[in-house]
């Protein structure tokens, strides 16, 4: 995850991330790199196509594993869950949101949407 967001900065980056659902805990074996397809600045803002997480969940299958969530980056500002996060979430994945200051990873939280999508806990990350 932090690769693909340096590599795509000063522009968001997303994906998809693939691993094990435990009782209590979310395990990310793998994270999938996918384009953002927002046809604005992509600076400010990310976008996923249905069908390519279509193909995530596929892939995650395919290799006994779950899809987790969504990884998107904020260049130059905190890793927070923005209203537009919130707006286009989907309450049964995690989200993570890597800050990265100058291209270079700072820091990332990880929050998970409530099912009305009108606020979303922070979740524990340990990476």
């Amino acid at each position: 995850m932090v690769a693909h967001a340096r590599e795509t900065y000063p522009n968001e980056c997303c994906g998809a991330m693939l691993g094990l659902i435990g009782e209590e805990t979310k395990l990310v074996r793998e994270a999938m790199p996918l384009e953002n397809a927002y046809a604005g600045a992509q600076a400010a803002r990310y976008e996923l196509r249905p069908e390519d997480l279509r193909e995530a969940d596929k892939a995650a299958r395919a290799r006994n594993l779950d899809l987790i969530g969504i990884y998107h980056s904020h260049p130059d500002c905190d890793a927070y869950f923005s209203s537009t996060d919130l707006k286009n979430s989907c309450p049964w994945y995690s989200f993570v949101v890597l800050s990265i200051r100058k291209g270079e990873f700072d820091h990332a939280n990880s929050w998970l949407p409530n099912f009305e999508q009108t606020e979303a806990a922070k979740e524990e990350l340990r990476y």
